[in-house]
């Protein structure tokens, strides 16, 4: 009797343990696609069937030519590499709610890649007979299983594909555009949300009823937070904050805004420069809009293959610059592949951007841990010219600086040293990733330009009050400057200094203008192209010169004029120009379509001659592509003619 006893707690016991097991896989997976859109029973099915495996760093999971495995994997904690055993070419990095192996579970036979546990790995199996329910019975997750399936369908290895960044799917699309990511993003449409003075546990309680990883807390259906299941655990779980306290205690705020057409790329450009996992989408994409919707990182079908996102993660992983190269040459194949089919190069550009971004600041991080003593106060790292414009697509050379808080006059001497020997290990990671050093030495680098905050607000003030020819130079260089590291009260206090400069001595927005209009219209007076008379690059087009800047310096111009902020890109300041000025909308549209069609033609020839792209041998140009280089030179002139009257130019020159 008493062994019969002691065997039933036992199996209960078990019972119990298992369903416990059951409960926080569920809890897992409801947060990652497809399992976040199967019922709760099904789920819960699922989860009671998953089987936990457990990897050590460097072990395998699956070789290629093993025969294939009755299971999919989901990575619950640790991270797997998906690569080509022959080569080492790494095709994947799957971490947290990531899924593998679904491609060769549906096409059988044995595995053609090898997947390896880069740490130490927890992964969640599902077996093939679960798989097939769930397509059987889901039409969302179905949709989800075999768009990645599709996705992985090309042989990544053949010549025919290696730039087919993407799978034609389309079956699952409307547009027959293979670049998914400018297609508008399907957000959720009934969010769920609180008030501001909602308890947290009765905000945690919503949540757990709606069965959602996040709740929007909002005002008179205006969106002011976030709370998500990480900011429970980080909050709540750990005593800072009781649940009785209010939900805008702990939401994350202010929220990011969208409109409601916002296109995948966008998203997930905002993403990773805002380091979130969520974006409200309102009426009219402001926080001071109703509320319409909120779209989380998974709601995004991260596209397997050679895409921003892994590359972000592989940036993430890195430990030295060597390995950073590797991420940007990988980097350069995407852009190559985003030009061969077509895609928008404003576009391209924001992800190239972010990107580059991702890849300095992770050498930045790499130099700090390598001083002796953390940085003695605050500082930022700014990119200038074209990485500041956020328009560099090629490994062109580094332009950056470096300002650090105003310290005590006794310790600056010792404050600037060390940053000077911060910036020489940064300008030399880059370089060793492919950004060649300035010939002009306009780097952190420089003592000139790793400076304090009042040491720069007085640089400027002295180019701006008191400008040549020289100082206007360095001011259409350093004014394009975009924070890339750091402190953005930094930034923030300088740019306001420079605007103050500027509306106090007026008459520097006429230096400004003479120096846009110092390279006119690239056509003769026979209409041939203007090209180099002598040097290196004789009888080549100098696309940057000649048609590039005048656009990039028109739009930097005019924009100053009205003193509006935090509009460095030439593309997004004739967008703006074009909506305070209706009457000249055609004349701005004409100059960023201008820029679209250079930029593009510049990338496509440093890529094809490995160079900056910047000299162009017209012989090399068909006749089409010469006509639609000349056609971009009309808003050129007459933009330029627009600067010469509205700044008086014409009594001057």
């Amino acid at each position: 009797m008493i062994n019969l006893i002691q065997k039933h707690s036992l199996f209960g016991y078990i019972q119990i343990m298992k369903n416990t097991i059951a409960e926080r896989v569920f809890d897992f997976l409801k947060d990652f696609p497809p399992f976040d859109v199967l019922p709760k029973e099904e789920l819960y099915t699922i989860s009671r069937n998953v089987k936990i495996m457990y990897f050590q760093k460097d072990s395998y999971v699956f070789k290629n030519t093993e025969d294939i495995h009755d299971h999919f994997y989901v990575v619950k904690d640790g991270a797997v590499d998906i690569f080509r055993e022959q080569d080492t070419t790494l095709i994947d990095q799957c971490d947290e709610g990531d899924i593998f192996g679904l491609r060769a579970l549906i096409r059988k036979g044995t595995y053609i890649v090898s997947a390896k546990a880069i740490e130490e790995t927890i992964l969640y199996t599902v077996s093939s007979e679960m798989f097939e329910k769930i397509i059987q019975t889901n039409v969302e997750a179905n949709k989800f299983l075999l768009a990645s399936f599709a996705t992985s369908t090309r042989n990544p290895y053949s010549n025919k594909n290696k730039s087919s960044l993407y799978a034609q799917l389309q079956s699952l699309q409307k547009s027959e555009s293979s670049y998914t990511e400018v297609q508008s993003a399907q957000f959720s449409k009934n969010p769920v949300t609180c008030s501001p003075e909602t308890s947290i546990q009765q905000a945690a309680q919503i949540m757990s009823t709606k069965q959602v990883g996040s709740i929007l807390i909002t005002k008179q259906e205006k969106p002011l937070g976030i709370i998500t299941d990480k900011d429970l655990r980080n909050k709540i779980a750990t005593g800072q904050f009781s649940i009785k306290d209010k939900a805008q205690d702990i939401m994350s705020s202010p929220v990011i805004t969208y409109h409601k057409s916002i296109t995948i790329a966008e998203a997930q450009i905002a993403m990773l420069q805002h380091k979130i996992s969520h974006l409200c989408i309102t009426k009219d994409g402001t926080p001071n809009s109703k509320l319409v919707g909120i779209l989380s990182d998974h709601d995004i079908i991260v596209i397997h293959g050679n895409n921003p996102a892994v590359l972000i993660k592989e940036v993430k992983r890195a430990k030295t610059a060597l390995a950073l190269q590797y991420i940007r040459n990988k980097a350069q194949q995407l852009l190559e592949g985003y030009l061969e089919q077509n895609i928008p190069v404003f576009f391209i550009s924001k992800i190239m951007s972010a990107i580059t971004t991702a890849i300095t600041q992770k050498a930045i991080m790499l130099s700090v841990d390598e001083m002796s003593a953390p940085p003695p106060t605050t500082f930022a790292w700014i990119a200038l010219g074209s990485q500041g414009r956020k328009e560099q697509l090629l490994r062109t050379d580094q332009d950056n600086a470096l300002v650090f808080e105003n310290i005590p006059s006794i310790d600056h001497h010792k404050t600037k040293a060390y940053f000077l020997t911060l910036s020489k290990k940064i300008t030399l990671k880059l370089n060793i990733i492919g950004y060649e050093f300035c010939p002009a030495k306009m780097m952190a680098s420089n003592p000139k330009w790793c400076l304090s905050m009042d040491e720069w607000k007085q640089q400027f003030n002295n180019w701006i009050t008191k400008p040549s020819a020289d100082k206007i130079m360095l001011c259409t260089i350093f004014f394009d400057y975009d924070l890339v590291y750091g402190n953005q009260k930094l930034i923030d206090e300088i740019s306001e200094s420079i605007f103050k400069s500027i509306k106090s001595y007026e008459i520097f927005l006429n230096f400004l203008g003479l120096n846009a209009l110092k390279n006119p219209p690239p056509l003769s007076f026979f209409r041939q192209f203007l090209v180099e008379n002598s040097g290196e690059h004789k009888d080549h087009f100098d696309i940057k010169a000649r048609a590039m800047m005048p656009l990039v310096d028109a739009a930097r111009l005019i924009i100053l004029s009205y003193t509006i902020k935090n509009h460095n890109n030439t593309i997004l300041r004739f967008k703006k120009l074009a909506q305070i000025e209706p009457q000249n909308q055609e004349l701005y549209h004409a100059c960023s379509n201008a820029f679209k069609i250079l930029l593009q033609f510049r990338t496509q020839h440093g890529l094809r001659h490995n160079s900056s792209g910047r000299f162009i041998d017209l012989k090399s140009l068909s006749k089409g592509d010469r006509l639609k280089l000349k056609s971009c030179f009309k808003p050129i002139k007459d933009i330029q003619e627009l600067i010469r009257i509205r700044f008086n130019l014409s009594q001057i020159l």
